[in-house]
């Protein structure tokens, strides 16, 4: 499950536009995520749901992404962006 939820971060963190609040979808491994993502100060919010898992919420403030994934609390470093986007592409 922690694979899951760091990769799906990963992959939508390569995805999420700033300043955009149009929704994206995107899908990892045979499960679709659809999010929206919005700047808050000095953070970006993606908000959505995994077509396996629920809902998801992640707040990523400088190299820390904080929020939560089908209930369950996450916290964990930043992928880099060129990172994030090779194992978006898996």
């Amino acid at each position: 499950m922690t694979k899951l939820l760091i990769a799906t971060a990963a992959a939508a963190i390569a995805f999420a536009a700033p300043a955009t609040a149009k929704e994206r979808v995107f899908t990892h491994e045979g499960v679709t995520y659809a999010y929206t993502s919005k700047t808050q100060g000095d953070a970006v919010v993606l908000e959505g749901t995994a077509s396996k898992g629920g809902k998801f919420r992640f707040v990523v403030k400088g190299d820390w992404v904080n929020g939560y994934a089908g209930g369950t609390r996450v916290s964990f470093r930043a992928p880099k962006r060129e990172a994030a986007i090779l194992l978006a592409q898996r």
